[in-house]
């Protein structure tokens, strides 16, 4: 670690655990949005919509003490890379609840809710990491096990593509499930961007 002769803002660290923990909440929502009946589906994608914009008001904040803080922790370009990082994790959540509201699809492939599975264990341990960028300390299996489980979601995505064109006759309704599939990869494309930029700024302070 690098000593430093000036003081560091050690409040980035609280702000981004409070972030990641929304995350956790997005995740949990959407999981049980999945089971749910199609009232009871709107009512979640609103809660996640809700929790969505607390985290990008946690977004907000972050950069705003960034903008107000001589010192930074660690370099500012991660700490923005981050921010806008886990950020994008809660946007694609909120995004796939709201597709499977808004095209009132019923029913979805089992492997759907594989993938949710996924990005739930993803939110869980982003939210554990983010306390230890405080020390930089224990993050190495994080970061690994989040590319395990990106490479994982990968394999899903690809196999549900392929029951998708295989078994749904309805062009439509493909169309509308196949959205919902992508932006679900792209969450978990967004939980490794986030695991990779924390391995960037562990390796830089080391």
């Amino acid at each position: 670690m690098r000593f430093r002769l000036t003081p560091r803002d050690t409040s980035f660290f609280d702000l981004f655990t409070d972030s990641a923990q929304h995350l956790v909440t997005g995740a949990k929502l959407l999981g049980e949005l999945l089971g749910a009946d199609r009232p009871g589906r709107k009512a979640l994608a609103k809660q996640l919509n809700e929790a969505e914009h607390l985290a990008d008001e946690a977004t907000h904040a972050i950069m705003r003490r960034v903008n107000q803080t001589f010192v930074t922790p660690f370099d500012r370009d991660d700490i923005y890379e981050l921010a806008s990082s886990l950020d994008d994790c809660m946007d694609y959540m909120e995004e796939a609840s709201d597709l499977i509201v808004l095209y009132k699809i019923d029913e979805l492939p089992p492997r759907v809710a594989e993938q949710v599975a996924i990005l739930q264990r993803c939110a869980e341990l982003t939210a554990e990491a983010m306390p230890h960028l405080r020390s930089m300390g224990d993050l190495s299996e994080y970061w690994v096990e989040i590319n395990r489980l990106e490479n994982q979601a990968d394999k899903l995505h690809r196999k549900l593509l392929a029951q998708l064109f295989d078994e749904v006759t309805d062009p439509i309704h493909l169309m509308k499930v196949k959205e919902v599939v992508e932006v679900l990869e792209q969450a978990a494309d967004a939980f490794e961007k986030v695991a990779n930029t924390v391995e960037t700024i562990a390796l830089k302070e080391s």
